[in-house]
């Protein structure tokens, strides 16, 4: 199992390659196709579809480019219509409606966001590999059995964020959106905790904050906590 970032984070726009060794998938499109062509050594035909978690700029930058290069991209129904385009390549996608596309079988499920439609992601291949996929939320509503690999943002800490409140480093209006739509690393460690992790060969964190994070308190905590090998991607 090969898992690439292109990219991730609000600034930088969220991009990953995920390949069992039969089928690739691109996770989010949120930078330029040109960029996203680059990453794949220009081979983007070898790529069999991609999942967008929710229609901000970040994550689906680099649509249009990937319905121009007839690359079948799923999002949610409801985010679908806000964007507003129709293309035979874009598929509107409901919670809890399994697909597949080649050797993944997809479950999207429902995230918290300020969105529409944010969704999350359950993917298992025919080769093992059982993987979670979750960004941009704040909180996730179910529990997972038998995963063997993690994708995940940890977006802030509680306690940076709020010294940075406290000091006026953010402004408050910026603070609450982000308690309300991003996951901090203390609702991260109940949910991991909350899981089946027997199965579990590698976490690896996303989409953490230019301003409320710290790599080194994630990255001991979320070990510390699951005693599973955490990767910090940038």
């Amino acid at each position: 199992m090969k898992i690439q970032t292109i990219s991730t984070g609000s600034r930088e726009g969220n991009a990953f390659l995920i390949d069992d060794g039969r089928t690739k998938l691109l996770l989010e499109c949120g930078v330029t196709i040109k960029k996203i062509k680059k990453a794949l050594n220009y081979r983007l035909s070898s790529v069999k579809g991609c999942l967008i978690t929710h229609r901000h700029g970040d994550h689906s930058k680099g649509l249009k480019g990937l319905l121009d290069s007839e690359v079948d991209t799923y999002i949610g129904e409801l985010e679908k219509e806000a964007l507003g385009i129709n293309h035979h390549r874009l598929h509107g996608i409901r919670p809890l409606e399994q697909f597949s596309i080649g050797t993944w079988t997809i479950l999207p499920f429902s995230v918290e966001h300020d969105t529409e439609q944010p969704l999350g992601y359950l993917l298992q291949s025919t080769t093992g590999v059982k993987m979670l996929f979750a960004t941009d939320t704040y909180y996730i509503r179910y529990f997972f059995k038998g995963l063997t690999h993690i994708l995940i943002e940890c977006n802030y800490s509680e306690k940076v964020l709020d010294y940075n409140l406290e000091n006026n480093i953010i402004n408050r209006r910026y603070g609450l959106r982000v308690m309300e739509s991003h996951l901090s690393l203390e609702n991260l460690v109940k949910f991991l905790k909350a899981c089946d992790l027997s199965k579990l060969e590698e976490i690896r964190l996303i989409h953490l904050s230019d301003t409320n994070s710290d790599e080194e308190l994630f990255r001991n905590e979320i070990q510390k906590v699951t005693g599973i090998p955490v990767y910090i991607e940038s």
